[in-house]
């Protein structure tokens, strides 16, 4: 079954079934944002993927209870409430987002140190990664992607910035090596040796700690934050495929391979989209490698610089689909409001934006 036809079914099933349901029990008419919430939840199946394990049970803290504070959270990107006690507010002041969420009562919306302790054991399992794997699984696996947009967006941190181990300036011996000198063998770059890794050690080497990042914005002008860097791939129809958080200090072209394997295991494309960060001939060669097009914009400081021919700069501003899929997480997702701390729940926050927006953007692609 083709995507469109997929989710339309499914919305046709919800608007025929579940609404008709909700409005019969709901104490108040259902608003357009809560059906959208509705709809939303219904693609992400977000309950299916809570940890259901022995200490859940041992300590009182019911499945039935984390599946409805998943539920919430997702609700809480989508209704860009900036803080679990925003969300525990609304959900005891507001019975139909109370009961679409999974909590019957006010009385059974568990408290706000509880919320906290279960985002805990949200993060920790790596809930928001699995739901949003199961997603393009489900929704992209089959499908032929035209290209892949690469690229990063800023995310600024509620921590202090971690401090820099200071380099020893270790003064390098000149000319050729005396007979019988052993010298240190030169450490090999990151991008020399991420291709040949496998991708859980190329992952396990990038830097997450919250420190001090700077980045060019589209004016030019250098822009300085405290916190970390999430990179993207998105596919050609706006939906994020893979995404990685690491410090903001990290140059974008450190994650462009990992990324590119990630991408390659979950579905089939054609053309890697990257702009000038990414021109490395590591780069260059690892996407041929994986089967792919790389069309990156090339650095003006490299000595073969060349102008891009026709048809790859058409094809190259499309790539515009990862800003906007930044811009959209941060100002309708919750993406500016990261009020946790530590790179795992700092990513797992991002993450229950990306499964909605994910979502979100299938509906509009469907006409959901």
């Amino acid at each position: 079954m083709k995507l469109k036809k997929k989710i339309s079914w499914l919305m046709r099933t919800v608007q025929r079934s579940l609404f008709p349901h909700l409005d019969e029990h709901l104490p108040f008419p259902m608003t357009g944002q809560e059906k959208r919430l509705i709809k939303i939840l219904e693609i992400a199946q977000v309950e299916k993927y809570v940890p259901k394990s022995v200490a859940t049970q041992r300590f009182g803290r019911k499945i039935k209870e984390r599946e409805a504070i998943a539920r919430s959270y997702i609700a809480k990107a989508v209704y860009k409430y900036p803080h679990t006690r925003s969300l525990v507010h609304a959900l005891r002041t507001t019975p139909n987002l109370r009961s679409i969420c999974g909590f019957a009562r006010c009385k059974d919306v568990p408290s706000e140190a509880t919320f906290s302790r279960a985002f805990a054991e949200f993060a920790a399992s790596g809930l928001g990664n699995r739901v949003h794997d199961a997603q393009v699984k489900e929704h992209m696996s089959r499908e032929l992607v035209g290209h892949i947009s690469r690229d990063s967006t800023a995310i600024e941190g509620r921590e202090k910035p971690a401090r820099k181990p200071k380099k020893l300036n270790v003064q390098k011996k000149k000319g050729r090596p005396a007979k019988g000198e052993e010298r240190a063998p030169v450490p090999a770059k990151r991008l020399d040796v991420q291709f040949r890794q496998a991708l859980g050690e190329s992952l396990a080497e990038l830097p997450t700690a919250c420190d001090r990042g700077v980045k060019r914005n589209a004016k030019g002008f250098a822009e300085a934050w405290d916190g970390f860097k999430l990179h993207v791939d998105v596919n050609d129809c706006g939906l994020p495929i893979s995404a990685i958080l690491t410090s903001a200090s990290l140059h974008d072209s450190q994650t462009a391979i990992p990324l590119m394997k990630m991408t390659s295991q979950k579905v089939t494309y054609c053309y890697d989209l990257m702009d000038a960060a990414y021109d490395a001939r590591q780069i260059w060669k690892a996407s041929r490698e994986l089967g792919h097009v790389p069309i990156i914009d090339m650095n003006p400081r490299n000595k073969d610089f060349a102008p891009m021919a026709p048809h790859e700069a058409a094809r190259y501003n499309e790539r515009s689909a990862a800003e906007r899929f930044n811009s959209s997480l941060k100002d309708s997702f919750g993406g500016r409001n990261v009020m946790v701390k530590g790179a795992t729940k700092v990513f797992q926050h991002l993450m229950f934006g990306v499964v909605a927006l994910f979502a979100d953007q299938l509906l509009k692609l469907t006409g959901g």
